[in-house]
């Protein structure tokens, strides 16, 4: 692909943080832009601008337009198995609480007192009989409602300060929540498409065997970009190409000479899955909506290469116990993207649940979460390392490739690059960021009339 001549020629006259000639703007991206002219502007089958990775700018928009707007994952039903358990959750500078409550429903509440609104729950995760706030002792139960506060005024009614809820959908045993008051409406089509391809590994009676928090020095949308694509999967991650076929992305007649040998294990492997796919009954059609609406996704059953069974360094199983009642271990991944922060792998034997929440403009924390059958032994049906080996490696290698990414945009030498052909889901994520962003703006222009209207 030849760059046009305008692109070739900015990398001395304009700084690509503000597209400005001459602004001067220092590392992260602090110098005078345009954000609404970068997001409108936005250049097709291209990397974007340095502002959108750098800024704090663009970093507030992403926590209000993207991760307060849409429907996120936040955990597996799995990480609170019992009534009382919950985990928290911080984005930006909302914080939450995932709880199961006493009749075994998970609930979403946000974490601040309604007393004078304190930090409810500061561990990440735990178990409590009820919610009690350290500063006054207000207490609520797992459903939210306050149950005590103490001495206060006569007339005054509990029923008022209850938790403020978040909404929450359990699919399949994934847990999303979405801070929004009125959320996006089209997930509940997006659950009822995905929920038969999930449903077969019964998530509902694992547990989870390890997790592992992993701070990325990169903007997140540099990490979920790195997730998209196996363009650098041949060269930056031996250990997971021991399973995962580097032809992934290729068109068959687009598959380098090289890759022929490993495009040709694909295919028998293929054979394979399609046969044990239909006798246990799992879809495997590919659907892939990850832009043109609000909740992007994309799921597809495919195959696993050495033993075809999951993602160990020989591809054999990595618990002795399968999920369900799946009847072989040969069934390579059910893999799955949520936009904006999530991906997935479900296998014959075990499941491994991976999201972002992002730190800052320039720092990102990764939870990678492994899910087996809730009877398998640990030392016995499963060995910790030999489950988590490929994904920690993988995991970390990514890491060190998204902190060069930012490293390198956070030069004034930076231009947006063109993704490859490769690189598709690239540009199907930056699209939905890009439309995003859009919406959110279009909604707070309305917001913004109608008050100016009543003033």
């Amino acid at each position: 692909m030849t760059l046009a001549p305008e692109t070739q020629n900015r990398t001395t006259s304009v700084d690509p943080r503000t597209n400005h000639v001459g602004t001067g703007a220092g590392a992260g991206g602090t110098g005078t832009f345009d954000p609404d002219r970068l997001i409108d502007e936005r250049r097709s089958g291209y990397c974007l601008d340095a502002p959108f990775y750098l800024s704090d700018e663009f970093y507030r928009r992403d926590i209000d337009a993207v991760f307060a707007a849409t429907w996120i994952f936040a955990a597996a039903a799995a990480e609170v198995p019992e009534p009382g358990d919950f985990v928290t959750i911080d984005i930006g500078d909302y914080s939450v609480i995932i709880i199961r409550d006493d009749d075994e429903e998970i609930r979403a509440h946000h974490n601040v007192c309604r007393h004078r609104g304190a930090r409810l729950l500061s561990e990440t995760n735990g178990s409590v009989g009820n919610i009690v706030c350290s500063y006054h002792q207000w207490t609520y139960s797992p459903e939210g409602d306050l149950m005590s506060a103490g001495v206060q005024a006569p007339g005054f009614d509990r029923t008022c300060f209850s938790l403020r809820s978040v909404s929450v959908r359990v699919v399949a045993g994934l847990v999303f929540i979405c801070l929004a008051q009125n959320p996006p409406e089209d997930f509940a089509e997006v659950a009822d498409r995905i929920s038969p391809y999930i449903e077969p590994h019964a998530l509902g009676k694992t547990k989870v065997a390890a997790q592992v928090d992993l701070i990325e020095h990169a903007n997140w949308k540099l990490v979920m970009e790195n997730n998209r694509e196996c363009y650098h999967c041949e060269a930056g991650h031996p250990e997971l190409t021991c399973t995962f076929f580097p032809t992934y992305g290729y068109a068959p007649d687009e598959i380098p000479k090289r890759l022929k040998p490993a495009y040709q294990r694909y295919l028998d492997a293929e054979e394979r899955l399609k046969t044990n796919s239909e006798r246990n009954n799992l879809p495997t059609q590919l659907i892939a909506e990850l832009s043109g609406r609000a909740t992007g996704f994309r799921i597809e059953r495919a195959a696993l290469d050495g033993k075809g069974e999951s993602y160990t360094m020989d591809g054999g199983a990595a618990s002795a116990k399968l999920l369900g009642e799946l009847d072989t271990p040969e069934l390579g991944r059910l893999s799955m993207h949520t936009q904006p922060n999530a991906w997935f792998h479900f296998m014959g034997d075990h499941a491994v649940t991976f999201s972002l929440i992002p730190l800052g403009p320039d720092t990102t924390r990764v939870r990678s979460t492994w899910l087996v059958h809730e009877d398998a032994v640990e030392g016995v049906d499963y060995d910790v390392e030999n489950l988590t080996t490929v994904w920690v490696k993988t995991n970390e290698q990514d890491a060190a490739l998204c902190a060069k990414a930012h490293r390198g945009i956070s030069s004034p030498a930076y231009v947006p690059g063109p993704y490859a052909p490769t690189e598709s889901d690239l540009e199907e994520f930056c699209t939905w960021y890009i439309e995003r962003l859009q919406a959110h703006r279009a909604q707070t222009d309305v917001r913004q009339a109608d008050q100016g209207g009543q003033s």
